[in-house]
């Protein structure tokens, strides 16, 4: 670790970004938290009371530009992960507030660095930027295939890739950004691909549930997505990557067979809709720079074996309420 880094992390409360937080506490690192959600909920979770002791945190709001340049004023940050965003049922239930957040927010992320004069920014993408499987004929989308999102929350995504590019082209910010597909794991409850977790969740808690899509997906673990997104803000990148995150390619069927491997009395108990998401299946490798070195990937059955083993864990000791039951 460099003795001098100083994180801020913006949406620092939702799942991402409390493993980001997590990781950066135990390593050592001094990190605060940019977030205008105010229930550390998630953090406490995962982390201990002593770890989140360690964390500053600033209630600010994302749109609010003056606010997120005190912030790295008074932290005195050195690295800057935004995360900070509204998933695709909050955009499509408000369209104009997930654009300001999703949009807005992350040019003031990058105008706020260039203010301060930091030259690197590193920020979360979305696999929501492709469009729908038939329309990637090759099978697998590469980094560089046709974006066709059919979501807001995909066109705001696409978006701030657009923001990233100008940024390095006119004011020489360099950035990296990532394109999570199916983020899974402790502290994924929200959004639309966030059924898998709470799937696990009621295995932990001994009921059945009934995820609503099925089909082929990319599954990546939510400790491996926000390692690569501290690896990528320490990497001497420049220019405005955007990469795909592999992970475990997997079928609906394979996430129900490894709950069932983790709590064999989920047998049965767990099942899915046939319906796929409106989503490509699958992403070809991505051409990683090499100053990234190797990003974690964590097995599919050994993911879902931790995270109902934390699921497990939390609900004895009550830092987590069991799911209603349907």
């Amino acid at each position: 670790m460099n003795m001098e880094e100083r994180f801020l992390v913006t949406g620092a409360l939702g799942c991402i970004g409390a493993w980001v937080v997590r990781n950066l506490v135990q390593a050592g690192a001094p990190v605060a938290v940019f977030d205008l959600a105010s229930d550390p909920h998630r953090l406490r979770l995962i982390m201990t009371p002593d770890e989140v002791a360690r964390v500053r945190f600033i209630t600010g709001d994302i749109t609010d530009l003056a606010a997120l340049e005190k912030a790295l004023a008074d932290t005195g940050a050195t690295n800057l992960i935004h995360l900070a965003a509204l998933q695709v049922p909050f955009c499509r239930a408000d369209p104009p507030l997930g654009a300001r957040v999703n949009v807005v927010g992350t040019v003031n992320a990058f105008e706020a660095i260039k203010r301060a004069g930091l030259k690197r920014l590193v920020y979360a993408s979305s696999f929501a930027v492709y469009g729908l499987n038939d329309e990637y004929p090759e099978g697998r989308v590469d980094d560089n295939a046709m974006l066709r999102p059919n979501s807001h929350y995909g066109v705001y995504k696409q978006a701030n890739e657009g923001t990233a590019r100008i940024y390095w082209q006119d004011d020489g910010i360099s950035s990296l950004a990532f394109r999570p597909y199916t983020v899974y794991g402790p502290g994924r409850d929200q959004g639309m691909t966030s059924s898998p977790t709470k799937a696990m969740l009621a295995a932990a808690a001994g009921q059945g549930y009934h995820i609503p899509f099925g089909g082929r997906g990319l599954f990546q673990y939510a400790d491996d997505v926000a390692k690569a997104f501290i690896q990528a803000s320490r990497a001497a990148v420049t220019g405005a990557g955007v990469y795909n995150l592999h992970g475990s390619g997997a079928h609906m069927r394979d996430i129900v067979a490894a709950i069932e491997a983790a709590n064999p009395e989920s047998r049965g108990r767990i099942t899915f809709d046939e319906k796929p998401l409106a989503l490509a299946e699958d992403a070809a490798p991505a051409h990683l720079p090499a100053e990234l070195g190797q990003l974690p990937e964590t097995e599919l059955n050994e993911g879902v074996a931790k995270t109902i083993a934390l699921f497990k864990t939390a609900l004895a000791e009550g830092r987590l309420k069991a799911p209603v039951a349907a």
